[in-house]
């Protein structure tokens, strides 16, 4: 009698100190409740880029004896403000991703425009009229982004390729309307091939515990800093070479 009354004793001891003691850990955060996030890394679809760059158009490509952009707006460095959307399309094993991209861009020269000129011979006259050249690139590239190592061994350096098609709307425009240019209307549409070769550098590396933060608080996986070399070569036949080999700088980010 004594021995059960002892063994119901401890019974209830326990039975009332084990849902204390559950809650006094789970107050202190010893054990993670059912309520908290877990550290799992969110789907990842697209790139996005922000893309500042140099841009001198290749207009005096085409030329043997003169050089008329140049001439008119000069040789200093014009630069150019672009987005690319990156659609993630398929993971190669041991490689990265592959997709298509699509990008858009804006560049704009400002000058004197010419009295006459013969552009064969080599003669040009500028005159007091301002002008400018408007550029607005577009492209669309199949993007090939090897990340494998820096999400396997966090190696945070990512190397890509792009391979596609360019085509840029330009226009000349002067005395408060569009002008000529080389005696064709002052405005339309070249197209020609481009490619590129690029590297960026995981920004997650530096700050691995804001970067997970940031994935749970709006999604994005990864963000990078990035520097390409691109090839644009826009303008073909008779159509205006505005097309540029330059550098791009910028920031990109998975979601």
């Amino acid at each position: 009698m004594k021995a059960w009354t002892v063994v119901s004793g401890l019974a209830l001891v326990v039975a009332w100190s084990v849902p204390s003691r559950a809650q006094g850990i789970d107050e202190f955060g010893t054990f993670p409740t059912v309520h908290e996030e877990r550290d799992v890394e969110s789907p990842q679809h697209v790139a996005f880029e922000l893309r500042i760059g140099r841009y001198l158009p290749n207009v005096d490509s085409e030329f043997q004896n003169a050089r008329p952009y140049d001439t008119i707006f000069g040789d200093k460095n014009r630069y150019s403000l672009g987005l690319e959307l990156d659609w993630q399309l398929i993971r190669i094993p041991f490689l990265g991703t592959f997709g298509p991209g699509v990008g858009l861009g804006y560049t704009k020269s400002s000058g004197k425009s010419l009295v006459t000129s013969d552009l064969d011979a080599g003669i040009i006259t500028p005159s007091d009229e301002s002008t400018s050249l408007t550029i607005i690139p577009a492209y669309v590239v199949g993007v090939l982004r090897a990340d494998y190592l820096a999400r396997r061994y966090n190696i945070p350096i990512v190397p890509y390729a792009k391979l596609g098609l360019g085509a840029a709307v330009w226009s000349v425009g002067g005395g408060g309307g569009t002008a000529s240019f080389n005696g064709t209307p002052g405005h339309g549409l070249s197209f020609g091939p481009q490619f590129a070769l690029g590297g960026m550098f995981l920004l997650d590396f530096l700050d691995p515990s804001a970067a997970k933060e940031m994935d749970n608080d709006t999604g994005v996986n990864n963000s990078y800093f990035f520097a390409e070399w691109y090839v644009s070569d826009i303008g073909t036949g008779d159509q205006i070479h505005v097309g540029t080999n330059t550098w791009v700088l910028g920031l990109a980010f998975e979601i």
